[in-house]
């Protein structure tokens, strides 16, 4: 891959960083003046909805560059390069999970009932324990995997830069370190997709499902890493249409590259919508206590039916609709509107899954200004880590007509 060594990333202009920090900033007010408020649980909630969001993004993108690498998918390459700049909020997120810790008597409704000999699993040290202990595997190893990709695509004509320079000279560019470093990059790429399964349906266990103790699903793993991958692919679209669309940026893919992975995302768009119906299934056939309760919270109890049926029609009946056309996959425009619509419609999934646990007997969805906010600040934090990214390492996004410059 050739470039020219002074050329800039392509994030170097000083309005977009101090835009993306006004967002961080103006959700870390929000923050703070909700906890400060007389609902400070309200503003924890919106805290771990926003965690799980956003780091489900981060950690469903890399997984794309890793399948793709895996089943040597050459079509994807410009795209995965966009995917593993995702990977770069990574510390961010294992960051904002600590920081739920100070949280754990707002986010955790299960310290303060009988669990009926749950207590074991359901314990905060363990908890904290073991999700800690798993972010730092899957992250450890999606950086590993980031590593090799690297140090197989950079351009070794820009020497600035501490991280550059030690991916440059961790081995000589012979043959055979090319096809080791290959065979690693494969490698850690496959154990990432392990964990990614384990690790995230761990933190849905843990996080989501835990918040209603009692209540279980044998599918809700599933569910949660494969939603995870649906909006992680949802961000490599909205990130390569923002890149393509600009005059100034040295990124046009083709048509084709579009209607791909306009494919995928379709595709994924199925699977969420078949877990989230058989899931239900199984619990209304069942007709089990304990599970159906938590189903007709959620489903048929006012404020949330509603907005369960909403996330549904957005998350699945619209993209389903809208991407049965062929021609609307291959424009930016379009799918980076959809795409951001499906991202919003899995915040409010989030919100369903978890808010009525935290907000018992309310006649009204307690949503406001402040969960806005908030979402704004993490979106922030998000663009900051991949514009750093980018701006690191601008040869990953220099594609003309999907070839490499």
């Amino acid at each position: 891959m050739s470039s020219n060594p002074n050329k800039k990333g392509p994030f170097q202009k000083r309005p977009v960083f101090l835009i993306c920090l006004s967002l961080v900033a103006i959700g870390f007010a929000a923050f703070v003046f909700g906890l400060t408020g007389r609902h400070p649980e309200r503003a924890w909630q919106a805290y771990l909805i926003n965690f799980l969001l956003w780091s489900a993004i981060a950690q469903g993108g890399l997984l794309f560059s890793a399948v793709m690498h895996t089943v040597k998918a050459r079509w994807s390459g410009p795209l995965s390069n966009l995917a593993e700049s995702f990977t770069a909020f990574f510390p961010v997120s294992f960051v904002l999970f600590l920081i739920l810790f100070l949280g754990k008597n707002h986010i955790f409704p299960w310290l303060h009932q009988d669990l009926h000999g749950k207590e074991i699993w359901l314990n905060v040290p363990f908890l904290f324990t073991r999700d800690v202990v798993g972010l730092l595997v899957l992250y450890g190893l999606g950086f590993a995997y980031l590593y090799h990709a690297l140090w197989l695509k950079l351009d070794r004509s820009v020497s600035h830069g501490r991280i550059r320079k030690r991916l440059y000279n961790r081995w000589d560019r012979s043959i055979s370190d090319v096809h080791r470093c290959r065979d690693r990059m494969t490698i850690f790429g496959i154990l990432y997709m392990l964990a990614f399964a384990l690790i995230l349906s761990l933190i849905g266990y843990d996080l989501v499902m835990s918040m209603d103790p009692h209540w279980y699903s044998t599918l809700f793993g599933a569910y949660t890493f494969v939603k995870a991958f649906y909006i992680g692919l949802g961000g490599i679209i909205i990130l390569a249409s923002i890149l393509h669309l600009n005059p100034a940026i040295e990124f046009k893919l083709r048509a084709s590259d579009f209607h791909d992975i306009g494919k995928l995302f379709f595709a994924f768009c199925l699977v969420w919508g078949d877990f989230f119906y058989v899931q239900l299934v199984v619990i209304w056939y069942g007709n089990i206590p304990e599970e159906t309760a938590y189903l007709i919270e959620r489903t048929m109890t006012p404020p949330w039916n509603s907005l369960a049926w909403f996330v549904f029609i957005i998350c699945f009946i619209i993209p389903f609709i809208i991407l049965l056309n062929k021609k609307i996959k291959t424009k930016p425009q379009f799918m980076s509107i959809l795409c951001t619509v499906v991202i919003m419609g899995i915040c409010l999934e989030h919100f369903l899954l978890i808010g009525p646990v935290l907000n018992p007997h309310v006649s009204a969805l307690p949503l406001g200004l402040t969960d806005g906010l908030i979402f704004l600040g993490f979106f922030g934090l998000m663009s900051l880590a991949v514009i750093f990214f980018l701006n690191l390492f601008p040869e990953l996004v220099r594609v003309v007509d999907g070839e490499a410059t």
